[in-house]
């Protein structure tokens, strides 16, 4: 991304990795606007003909390059998976459909809102008005909203494969992904004891050298 430009350090900051799509596709909106490459997710490639006039080949050689340039600010701001899904797409304005059409429905960003706004909400002790109130598909929304940074991977999953599980089954998943994360961090931790526990036995069998 242009290093003279400070405005991209906004999506080097903010990159896509699900829920955050509405925040995400509204930095980008306004770093492709600053660079004047916004025309692409908006006009269709011109066509080059043949005989193509040097006017026809400027435009097509402008949206060309301003596509490419689009593309690369997509991928570089979007979670690694979420790249590999998308770097193979003819161009910018096929990546940003299929983002939309994974995170940015209109009514999930408005679901999520009212999510976040019911969990900052006091209930009172026994109230059934929210059970009430929020069907199932919500439900779901608001376990996902909940879960802390170490289930984002599971989150990432979820949205990419469209999955629709009940809640019940929700939660099965989410007990064996907490199985999983637990195993994985047991791992890292015994590889990070292991050479202080080397470096313990080197200092013993050197002092029994003495």
């Amino acid at each position: 991304m242009s290093s003279f430009n400070p405005l991209t350090s906004i999506l080097n900051q903010n990159k896509l990795e699900g829920p955050n799509y509405v925040d995400w596709k509204r930095n980008l909106d306004i770093v492709l606007t600053a660079e004047g490459y916004k025309f692409i997710i908006i006009e269709e490639c011109p066509e080059k003909p043949e005989n193509a006039t040097d006017d026809q080949v400027k435009a097509y050689d402008k949206w060309v390059k301003a596509d490419e340039m689009a593309r690369c600010y997509i991928l570089a701001s979007m979670a690694n998976v979420l790249q590999h899904q998308h770097q193979s797409m003819g161009s910018a304005y096929d990546m940003l459909e299929s983002l939309k059409e994974m995170f940015g429905e209109l009514n999930r960003a408005a679901k999520q809102t009212t999510m976040k706004a019911l969990l900052n909400t006091k209930m009172a002790e026994g109230s059934s008005v929210l059970g009430a109130v929020i069907d199932k598909e919500s439900q779901v929304e608001m376990v996902l909203q909940t879960l802390p940074d170490s289930f984002q991977q599971f989150r990432l999953n979820y949205n990419m494969n469209k999955m629709d599980l009940s809640l019940a089954k929700l939660l099965n998943e989410l007990q064996a992904a907490e199985s999983i994360i637990k195993q994985q961090a047991s791992v890292v931790a015994l590889n990070v004891e292991k050479p202080s526990i080397s470096k313990s036995n080197g200092n013993r069998k050197r002092e029994g050298s003495k």
